[in-house]
């Protein structure tokens, strides 16, 4: 860490931690990488729970691990 930040954090830490978290949260409101990140996240969680829900009720075709890697492996050797 540079100088500037070993010291930014020092106060912050000095702070109670209402107002800790009210600085962590602003800096994350306006950090645009964060939040396409979380919106990403956000995003697979969905599609996660959406295939399990499949899963969990027969919908989804499934087939063994090593039949899937075998194929994989067949691929990338050509």
């Amino acid at each position: 860490m540079t100088a500037l930040m070993d010291q930014v954090c020092r106060q912050a830490l000095e702070l109670p931690l209402d107002q800790r978290l009210a600085v962590v949260h602003r800096i994350l409101e306006q950090s645009d990488e964060y939040l396409d990140s979380a919106a990403a996240e956000h995003e697979w969680d969905g599609v996660i729970r959406e295939r399990i829900a499949r899963y969990d009720a027969g919908e989804a075709k499934t087939r063994p691990a090593s039949e899937v890697f075998d194929e994989l492996d067949k691929r990338l050797g050509e």
